[in-house]
């Protein structure tokens, strides 16, 4: 199983930041100039792991690096700075208790998006880099990441309306199995206060003992 030989590399990699379990790109580009993949990037010990889309909505496909580039991007990388988890560039940040990976890792084509079966087609190596990482808290941004997350390491995905309302899910705390799971509703939607808000929550997460997670969600969840 790629997710058990992920934790068993996770002990020999800490001191890479980017693609910290050598995963290979699961397609090929025709361009060897194109960057085929936007790997997870950060501290692989990290507590609190930030879930992105796919590179064409959050950015990386210069850098190789989630969370840089694009205006949505830079607005969640802008949140975890705030919080004290990131410094130095944008376009290359030192990133500390704090890991950055996307459901869709795969470079496309401009103005191209994923289609669902292109998302399930690469559930393995998300779900994977996830376990691996093991954070206590998962923070998706947008729709698609938190339907992903609610579905798969929460039993609350039912408590919601198909199409998930990110305004009212923005910056709560949702039980998981194991997990604290914290929504970020996607940055172009933001409203006045939204960014306050996540920060404000991340803020008195960090000040609690959040660690505690792993024993009281796998209760509640």
């Amino acid at each position: 199983m790629i997710a058990n030989r992920l934790r068993t590399a996770v002990r020999n990699v800490t001191d890479r930041t980017s693609n910290p379990f050598g995963l290979r790109a699961p397609v090929d580009r025709s361009d060897p100039e194109d960057r085929a993949a936007v790997f997870g990037y950060g501290d692989a010990n990290a507590d609190f792991h930030v879930i992105g889309d796919y590179p064409g909505v959050h950015g990386g496909e210069t850098t190789g690096i989630p969370f840089t580039e694009t205006e949505a991007g830079l607005a969640v990388q802008d949140v975890v700075r705030a919080v004290g988890f990131a410094s130095g560039s944008s376009d290359g940040p030192v990133l500390e208790n704090c890991f950055w990976s996307y459901v869709y890792l795969c470079s496309l084509p401009a103005d191209e998006a994923p289609t669902d079966d292109d998302y399930a087609d690469l559930e393995r190596f998300f779900d994977a880099e996830l376990r691996a990482i093991n954070a206590h808290i998962l923070l998706p941004v947008g729709a698609r990441a938190t339907d992903r997350v609610l579905r798969e390491y929460t039993t609350q995905r039912r408590r919601y309306d198909d199409t998930l309302e990110m305004a009212a899910l923005h910056a709560r705390e949702i039980r998981g199995r194991g997990v604290l799971v914290v929504p970020i509703r996607e940055p172009s939607e933001w409203i006045d206060g939204d960014r306050e808000a996540i920060v404000s929550r991340l803020e008195a997460l960090l000040a609690s003992d959040y660690r505690q997670t792993k024993g009281v969600a796998t209760t509640v969840g």
